[in-house]
């Protein structure tokens, strides 16, 4: 195969304006053999994205048990990208909360939601993390994870099945995709009771 050299010269900022420029830029790079595609950068980042998520697993209970068998031979989850579980909340992307949260977990999962790089999603696996669940009148159950960190994603189900898990992956993907990644905001702060057991714990 032969290799060609490619002479690509400088564009000043104001040339992206014409179309009529680039038109007759591409086709000088292709006429050189080079494949080039145009389209946005926050495109590119979004897609990437999407299809290389980090997952922390945060498994309390049954849920988790039932997230295990996406990562084996019949479902493989490994064919969306999300493979890489991270055992490190700093190197991930999204948590998975499956199962019950307590009172007393809940200033550890606020940590670890904490420690997480932005931008960072929450999906809640199952009637417990969603709820309560079962246990929903216990004195120490929390009624739902939304009451602790800002939930992306609810995937109903006691315990849900692995396809529908699969599927609320997916939507959290097409959300990845869809935002700005420049232009992120702020998600809802956690509720202030919440706040205030950690600062209870810490004291």
């Amino acid at each position: 195969m032969e290799v060609k050299d490619i002479f690509i010269r400088n564009m000043k900022h104001e040339d992206f304006k014409e179309n009529e420029y680039l038109d007759e830029y591409l086709n000088e790079l292709r006429a050189n053999g080079v494949s080039i595609s145009v389209g946005k950068i926050n495109d590119l980042i979004n897609w990437g994205r999407s299809n290389s998520v980090w997952p922390l697993t945060f498994a309390t209970s049954c849920c988790g048990i039932e997230f295990m068998s996406l990562g084996a031979a019949r479902y493989d989850f490994a064919r969306f990208g999300w493979e890489v579980t991270r055992n490190s909340p700093r190197q991930a992307d999204v948590i998975f909360v499956c199962g019950t949260i307590v009172h007393k977990m809940a200033p550890v999962l606020k940590r670890l939601y904490d420690q997480m790089a932005e931008p960072k999603y929450v999906m809640a696996f199952g009637s417990c993390a969603i709820g309560g669940g079962p246990f929903k009148s216990s004195y120490h159950v929390v009624m739902g994870v939304d009451e602790v960190v800002p939930v992306d994603v609810y995937i109903p189900g006691c315990p849900p099945r692995p396809d529908a898990m699969i599927y609320g992956m997916m939507q959290m993907a097409r959300k990845i995709k869809l935002q700005n990644f420049f232009q992120l905001s702020d998600k809802e702060k956690p509720k202030e009771h919440i706040d205030e057991e950690i600062k209870k714990e810490k004291a």
